[in-house]
């Protein structure tokens, strides 16, 4: 017949030592995938950036624009409206469409205006989109704005 085995002191140190080791070794993968992954940079320098904040705010609000957009099958459109509710053609229009927390799926789609809005075609994933844009108007002013997008799954 088999003897009971005993649970030791080299027994408790091993079990202690192996769940201590794997919650390490998860959160030190976790912390290295956090920031390998999500750049986390608005701008390059936040002090010099701040210097002209108010200034390209003042000016961004004078436009009176306001920016709705929406996901739509295979693409995206980004309305443009004066303080009317007339749509905006503007002189430039540049754009970012990626996710917050990383930036492999970013694309810079390329947006067509149809008299009403701006559309373009891009690959969107369910989940949560970001749609970072600086527009011109005709007079040189930039407008910036981020916007959120929620694509269902």
């Amino acid at each position: 017949m088999n003897e009971p085995r005993t649970l030791t002191g080299w027994h408790v140190a091993a079990i202690f030592g192996a769940f201590f080791g794997t919650i390490i070794t998860v959160n030190l993968m976790l912390a290295y995938s956090a920031v390998s992954t999500f750049p986390g940079i608005e701008v390059k320098n936040s002090y010099v950036a701040s210097q002209t904040f108010d200034a390209r705010r003042e000016q961004q609000e004078a436009l009176g624009w306001n920016v709705y957009a929406q996901t739509m099958n295979g693409g995206v459109s980004l309305e443009i409206k004066d303080a009317r509710g007339a749509p905006v053609e503007v002189n430039r229009l540049y754009a970012t469409l990626g996710r917050a927390t990383h930036v492999k799926d970013d694309q810079s789609p390329i947006f067509t205006f149809n008299g009403h809005r701006y559309e373009a075609p891009a690959k969107l994933a369910p989940g949560y989109w970001n749609l970072r844009m600086r527009a011109y108007a005709a007079d040189g002013t930039p407008f910036e704005q981020r916007i959120e997008l929620f694509v269902k799954g």
